[in-house]
């Protein structure tokens, strides 16, 4: 079984790591729908409690077409993390491309001072074994 690479990237303290999956039983290459599972581990490395408010993605397909995806939370949640605490969760996205990346980044909040501040949500890529696609 061939492993997926880990992405991850640190700011002030909050650990993002994400591990993109390519899902072949979701996928149909022949009609250009490709679908990807990645899994998400944010990990509070800081000395205060934090909280995850919203999100923002930026998707880019194999074309170069992006899509910008914002909302509250992830998965429903706004999780929060004291010291040391970590929260993982599973999301996906389907793309018209083989291949692809996404970024973004989580607005959080520190519980004690209220400060905003954004953590940065690595660049990963979207791989699937599909390199170069159909051409119609």
């Amino acid at each position: 079984m061939v492993h997926s690479p880990v992405f991850s990237e640190t700011t002030r303290d909050v650990c993002v790591s994400v591990r993109a999956f390519y899902l072949a039983d979701q996928s149909q290459p022949e009609q250009s729908h490709f679908v990807w599972a990645y899994r998400v581990t944010i990990e509070n490395r800081g000395s205060r409690t934090v909280q995850l408010l919203r999100r923002s993605w930026q998707i880019t397909d194999g074309m170069g077409r992006m899509q910008q995806v914002h909302g509250p939370g992830v998965v429903g949640e706004q999780p929060v993390l004291e010291p040391g605490e970590s929260f993982e969760y599973t999301s996906g996205t389907p793309l018209a491309t083989p291949t692809g990346f996404m970024r973004g980044t989580y607005h959080m909040i520190e519980r004690d001072s209220g400060e905003e501040f954004d953590v940065a949500i690595p660049a990963f890529s979207l791989d699937s074994p599909h390199e170069g696609g159909i051409l119609h």
